[in-house]
């Protein structure tokens, strides 16, 4: 089966264990995420991934388990993690992620600072929304009522 098929799946409807557990790397014994996963869930080509964690394209698919490309999946996930705590739901929790203008942050995504290095304070601004007003605080829309 397709990697971005399972990776898509799991993001629509499952909760962040099953999403974490969809970004396993199967190549590996060791348990690193796969970069070619997480890249399938963001809808994002394993190169501007490669930008984002500040490695060259190469190394994605020579050296994916180095701790670099690792370090920066890991930040990113502790967000993504975050905002689906916040708001229930892995899709929801992506879709602010890459897209959402954070007008504590100068309107940059929280994508955007996380490749900054600025996961803490992504994290922060989060916590503190949240406890302002649950998800709808910090920018993150419940899903309308069908």
């Amino acid at each position: 089966m397709n990697s971005t098929v399972v990776v898509d799946d799991v993001a629509q409807s499952a909760s962040f264990e099953e999403f974490m557990s969809s970004l396993r790397d199967p190549a590996f014994a060791a348990p690193i995420v796969s970069a070619r996963r997480f890249s399938d869930a963001l809808h994002i080509d394993l190169q501007t991934l490669a930008k984002q964690a500040g490695v060259h394209r190469n190394t994605l698919s020579r050296m994916p388990a180095s701790e670099s490309v690792q370090r920066f999946l890991r930040e990113a996930l502790r967000v993504i993690r975050a905002a689906t705590d916040a708001h229930g739901c892995v899709k929801q929790a992506l879709f602010w992620y890459r897209n959402e203008p954070l007008s504590d942050f100068e309107y940059r995504t929280a994508e955007q600072l996380v490749c900054g290095g600025r996961t803490e304070d992504v994290l922060r601004h989060i916590v503190l929304h949240q406890s302002r007003g649950g998800a709808r605080g910090f920018g993150i829309c419940a899903v309308p009522a069908a």
